[in-house]
């Protein structure tokens, strides 16, 4: 139930003002939440400005005093991008009450970064961390079709009729969806590399049990022009200018820095 204060509605225009910017941008900005989260956190009441709850929309000077469920907001103005090897065994998600070992355990950075893109548990590779949530935003938009590239082992032997009808999509009988084409290279009897433009929940292990093939290993080794080369598990590297700027490039954005 709402206090009193919490009453007080901090609805604002939700037009654009000269020096002003949206909450859920500068909430972004904290790279603690994307901008789909800071809305909803606002439609739940959970944000307040200035002691006053925030309705969405809310333009502000950036001068406020912003909190979410009562943490106070900062915008980190230095946007960081780290290249982070995951290593097989690390639950990545917050909310899988049976992980062992999270991300949060494992990963040290100076500031509060966020992953853009989930690796599940047994998976390994190369996961970005960054506390840019448009960044976030840009990069988990389905519709801009990403490029993620994975090396997979399978159990059992392949043939070209198994990497070419999982090429073209196959059909997800739990998911009651058809993937999408996708490229995909044998490197040997058990191995191929593939690259999606799509982002289904265990998508390649779902597509190789599709032609009743279990995987054994998997690895992405690249999303977009960021790769894991020159990174073992546990290691991780902040991008270099230049590959920042291409990578925001590629999703539609401008680095301001």
């Amino acid at each position: 139930m709402y206090s009193e204060r919490k009453r007080r509605s901090a609805a604002g225009p939700s037009v654009k003002t000269d020096g002003m910017i949206r909450l859920n941008k500068f909430i972004a900005s904290s790279g603690l939440y994307s901008r789909r989260e800071a809305d909803r956190l606002m439609e739940a009441g959970d944000v307040t400005v200035d002691d006053e709850i925030a309705q969405p929309g809310r333009m502000i000077t950036g001068k406020e005093k912003i909190k979410v469920r009562d943490q106070i907001i900062r915008s980190q103005d230095r946007k960081v991008v780290v290249a982070y090897y995951k290593p097989v065994g690390v639950t990545v998600t917050k909310s899988d009450p049976h992980a062992r070992v999270t991300l949060e355990d494992v990963f040290r950075y100076p500031i509060h970064l966020t992953y853009a893109g989930r690796l599940d548990r047994d998976s390994e590779g190369l996961l970005l961390m960054t506390n840019d949530g448009e960044l976030i935003d840009a990069m988990m938009r389905s519709s801009n079709e990403h490029e993620k590239e994975y090396i997979v082992r399978t159990r059992g032997k392949l043939s070209d009729e198994d990497l070419h009808q999982m090429s073209k999509g196959i059909w997800l009988k739990d998911l009651e969806m058809k993937t999408k084409p996708c490229r995909i290279e044998r490197l040997g009897d058990y191995t191929f590399r593939i690259v999606l433009t799509q982002g289904l929940n265990r998508q390649i292990r779902r597509m190789c049990k599709a032609r009743g093939h279990e995987v054994k290993t998997l690895k992405r080794v690249r999303v977009l022009n960021i790769t894991v080369k020159g990174l073992q598990p546990g290691m991780q590297r902040e991008l270099t200018q230049d590959e920042r700027m291409k990578l925001y490039e590629m999703v539609g954005l401008t680095l301001a820095d």
